[in-house]
């Protein structure tokens, strides 16, 4: 059994689905326009440098969600997934994934982005298996924390492992797909590792390491 997985902003998006969710919400007037998008920026610009604490981010990032039902959130991500991600999506990236599908690869996306926002993303590109950074919900409520191990660089290899227990793959013969330095931990642990459309750093590790550089723009 071989195992794709696949990160998700800017690899299998041509954006941040993350940092749009933000602007959406600006757009939407969910969230004082003029702090929210200048504190996303910055949170975003961190990400970009290497520097993020993911667990700030989310929550920031979430704390908007504890304001509404669920119902409203609901229809919110819809609307998103259909003006901010659809427009991003990536012919190239489906046919990847439909090379995966055809060879009876499981598929699996890894982000760090939360769940909630990424879970109907990867089911429009035929991807059921996701690990995101989990939102808390109590009672149909968003919390504003989350729950267990962020799935960002150190902790994508942490979330990766615990799914693992469930299932008989072999790491070592295992694709991944990313974009970003962020994701280097995980990237070491594969037999695949696989640099798409990817920042200067990851690009010079994967030329130094011989390591397959693909675009899908």
């Amino acid at each position: 059994m071989t195992l794709a997985i696949f990160d998700l902003d800017n690899t299998l998006i041509s954006g941040d689905s993350d940092h749009l969710w933000g602007q959406y919400l600006v757009d939407k007037g969910a969230v004082d326009a003029a702090c929210f998008e200048a504190e996303n920026n910055r949170f975003f610009e961190e990400y970009n440098k290497g520097s993020l604490d993911i667990i700030a981010y989310q929550r920031f990032s979430l704390k908007p969600l504890t304001k509404q039902p669920m119902e409203t959130l609901l229809s919110w991500r819809d609307e998103f997934i259909k003006d901010f991600i659809e427009p991003i999506f990536l012919a190239q990236a489906q046919a990847l994934i439909n090379h995966h599908k055809n060879q009876g690869h499981t598929l699996l996306i890894i982000t760090a982005t939360n769940s909630f926002i990424t879970q109907p993303i990867g089911l429009k590109y035929g991807i059921e298996n996701l690990i995101g950074t989990d939102p808390e919900i109590v009672n149909n409520r968003f919390t504003g924390e989350i729950t267990g191990v962020p799935s960002f660089q150190e902790g994508k290899v942490i979330r990766l492992k615990n799914w693992l227990k469930e299932y008989d793959f072999n790491l070592s013969e295992a694709y991944f797909y990313s974009d970003s330095k962020n994701d280097l931990p995980l990237l070491e642990k594969v037999g695949h590792p696989v640099a798409v459309d990817a920042d200067p750093t990851l690009v010079q590790i994967a030329k130094e390491r011989n390591w397959t550089i693909i675009s899908l723009r």
